[in-house]
């Protein structure tokens, strides 16, 4: 069986989870039978979907009518009618294990022997529920985010004895549905991404817990100084106490005493109107920046690096799989093993150290696997290797971008889509180095993309540049112009947002090709900055001064079809259109002389500065030496024999 043979699915579930992925997979044009215990239950998920699709409509988030997508799904209350024609069985009941066993006693007796059955759990044991059952190597875990429709990510969870095969169909499911799956290789408890979030919220509560630091204090350092999306306190009170309590006690973890005492006193977060901060009668958080100094950010992170490694060194998954995990389940700015290497393996590994000697404590005791990689000198990026291995003279592997060089076109995609392609330190980085490193004899024409459908890049990844000094700063305008000066054209490829430092990118190109629903503009001076990746010296150059300025000064975004008519982009066409636009440019590019287009960027680039006068002269200079090339004989012969030219570059 192959994921090619599923054609009915069945989601067992129809409340907050199990309407979600009962949508997904109808969105992903499989039909679906939901199924809950009353009609009632039934009744409210499927007004719930179609609520959802009908917003995703408004927002052109749909590739088909809302009419359509429910026309796959029906529903029921009969668990036997739900699974006994179904191909792959995807149970979202509440999270108890004693339900889900009984759930999987049935459905084995029930579903077609050749069926696939997983369990959406964030943290029950896949081997347990496989128990249940004659058929455990057909079981896997499926952890979807919720809400399930909003995040990219689902954890795919190898139980004691699920087979390869299993596995590997749940993940190209996954895939087809539209979402980011990583494996989980072992059973653990929490998972990946709940077992390294752990000690982000874990490791606060108790240096609150023995006055080494305030609730602010440790928000304010987390979210504002090392870019993270809420603080730890703040995401308690978002997903509730009881729940991070129960969490612990299940994993027989201790409880830090201020945890303990909110949920004696029934103070549970948002849901109650009071946790580690006020909601019923205050606004809530109220951390400053200002609040965040003193607090060891070091701390908390080398636990969750320590999390991390525990996972990579008993092979539950790889750094790639935990950084992304981490990246799509949570919104960190980074994955812990990547943000390790930046710090440096021995750095954490002696903060780790220290903390045991000092505490006594055992959630300190280094990983094996940290260890051993420090022990080896793979301390990280300054050494060439840590989790990940480091780039070199020549072109390699990539954590944030993806590349394919075939027949002449380089295709670069910006590959963070659940930041909408935000441009990180270490994002520019591999795009340097991909331009600097790449063979330009073998390049005729570099097209650059955003991964997903939301965006080409909507600016600057702030957090990636959390606690960065100005000179830092000084490091990422060679990018834009390794970009402005490559040796063949550039093309900007934009759908979707195209803000700040994303636009500044965009600029660098040679061309720029957007479809209508495309938005661009220039935001920083919301922020107190102004556009740096010579974003105003190009604007001025391309728009003029009167457009430019009110761009930047303003701060707001304009749609494509004003882009195009102040000349910011080349052409804004509709959606439907614009694979084929960008393939008659490339197209175009590709077939034309490398060397002239060559000379023509140059001459072009850097007359732009300079003086009429010596614009000529460097035009001039042009001209002649092409007239020298194999190119320009081969281009005036096929004129006069009224053919298409074939020009090779010589």
């Amino acid at each position: 069986m192959g994921v090619t043979d599923i054609e009915r699915v069945a989601v067992l579930g129809a409340g907050n989870m199990g309407h979600g992925i009962t949508e997904v997979v109808a969105m992903a044009g499989y039909p679906v039978m939901m199924r809950d215990i009353e009609n009632d239950i039934v009744e409210d998920g499927y007004e719930s979907i179609e609520w959802s699709l009908r917003k995703l409509a408004e927002k052109d988030r749909l590739d088909e009518s809302p009419e359509d997508i429910l026309g796959r799904i029906e529903t029921t209350v009969d668990l036997e009618a739900a699974v006994s024609d179904a191909d792959f069985v995807i149970e979202a009941a509440p999270e108890r294990l004693d339900l889900k066993r009984d759930i999987f006693a049935e459905l084995d007796e029930l579903a077609p022997d050749g069926a696939l059955l997983a369990s959406n759990t964030s943290s029950l044991s896949i081997t347990k529920i496989a128990e249940a059952t004659d058929r455990p190597d057909r079981v896997a875990g499926m952890h979807f985010f919720n809400p399930p429709v909003k995040m990219d990510l689902v954890e795919v969870i190898y139980g004691a004895e699920t087979d390869d095969e299993t596995a590997e169909i749940v993940y190209e499911f996954v895939e087809a549905a539209g979402k980011t799956p990583i494996y989980v290789r072992k059973d653990v408890n929490g998972f990946v991404v709940n077992s390294v979030l752990g000690p982000f919220v874990d490791e606060p509560a108790w240096m609150v817990s023995n006055d080494e630091a305030t609730v602010r204090q440790a928000d304010a350092a987390m979210v504002h100084r090392r870019g993270y999306p809420m603080g730890p306190f703040e995401l308690a009170d978002l997903t509730g106490l009881d729940v991070g309590y129960h969490v612990r006690k299940e994993a027989g973890r201790d409880i830090p005493p201020i945890l303990q005492e909110k949920v004696d006193a029934e103070e549970l977060g948002r849901k109650t109107g009071t946790g580690y901060y006020e909601y019923e009668d205050d606004d809530g958080t109220d951390y400053a920046p200002e609040d965040g100094e003193g607090f060891d950010t070091l701390r908390v992170e080398a636990r969750m690096v320590n999390e991390a490694a525990k996972l990579v060194g008993d092979d539950v998954a790889t750094p790639e799989a935990v950084d992304t995990g981490m990246r799509l389940g949570t919104g960190f700015p980074e994955g812990p093993c990547g943000r390790a290497d930046e710090t440096g393996l021995d750095v954490v590994l002696s903060k780790l150290e220290e903390l045991r000697e000092e505490t006594g404590e055992d959630r300190f005791e280094p990983a094996d696997h940290l260890v051993e990689l420090v022990e080896a000198g793979k301390t990280g990026r300054d050494s060439g290797e840590g989790f990940y291995e480091y780039l070199t003279d020549s072109v390699g592997d990539y954590r944030f971008l993806n590349y394919d060089l075939d027949d002449g076109l380089l295709t670069v995609e910006l590959d963070r889509p659940e930041r909408l392609n935000a441009l990180s330190g270490d994002l520019l980085g591999e795009i340097d180095h991909l331009l600097t490193n790449a063979d330009a004899d073998d390049v005729r024409c570099v097209l650059f993309e955003g991964a997903g459908d939301r965006a080409f890049s909507a600016g600057a990844d702030i957090g990636g540049f959390a606690d960065a000094t100005p000179t830092d700063f000084m490091d990422v305008t060679p990018t834009f112009e390794t970009v402005n000066e490559f040796d063949r054209p550039t093309i900007a490829k934009i759908d979707g947002f195209c803000l700040g430092a994303g636009l500044e990118l965009a600029l660098a190109c040679d061309l720029r090709l957007a479809t209508e629903g495309s938005e661009f503009g220039s935001p920083e001076i919301g922020l107190g900055l102004i556009p740096g990746g010579g974003g105003t010296q190009r604007l001025l150059r391309i728009l003029g001064e009167t457009r430019a300025k009110e761009l930047v000064f303003r701060g707001n975004r304009i749609g494509a079809e004003r882009a195009e008519e102040w000349g910011l982009v080349n052409r804004c066409v509709p959606e439907d259109e614009f694979e084929e636009t960008v393939a008659e440019f490339v197209d175009d590019i590709l077939e034309g002389p490398p060397i002239a287009l060559k000379v023509a960027k140059t001459v072009m680039n850097e007359g732009g500065d300079a003086s009429l006068d010596a614009g000529l002269a460097m035009e001039s200079q042009g001209f002649g030496l092409l007239m020298s090339t194999d190119d320009v004989r081969e281009g005036t012969a096929a004129f006069r024999e009224k053919r298409d030219p074939e020009f090779e570059g010589r």
